[in-house]
């Protein structure tokens, strides 16, 4: 059967990001569409199954700062004392 051409539009940053994901796991972008495309029609689903998620680096950056109490907020004993620490002029 012959091929044909699909065009995708999809946003830059994500195809650079997903060509990596192939060329890692060896193989082109081509060969994963083909992948889920057989798949789909052959279970007549979307084949995703969801897995957890890589926090993205503003989610590691995060992460590290609160373990190293980077932008942490000071402990409070009560209501009041928060309420009077919002409150104060600084």
């Amino acid at each position: 059967m012959p091929n044909i051409n699909i065009n995708i539009r999809m946003d830059s940053d994500l195809k650079q990001q997903f060509e990596a994901f192939c060329n890692d796991v060896g193989m082109t972008m081509t060969t994963a569409f083909t992948v889920f495309a057989k798949k789909a029609v052959r279970e007549y689903r979307i084949p995703f199954e969801i897995g957890a998620e890589v926090p993205n680096a503003d989610t590691k950056k995060a992460i590290e700062d609160a373990r190293k109490g980077i932008g942490m907020s000071k402990a409070f004993s009560s209501v009041e004392e928060l309420m009077e620490d919002l409150n104060a002029d600084d």
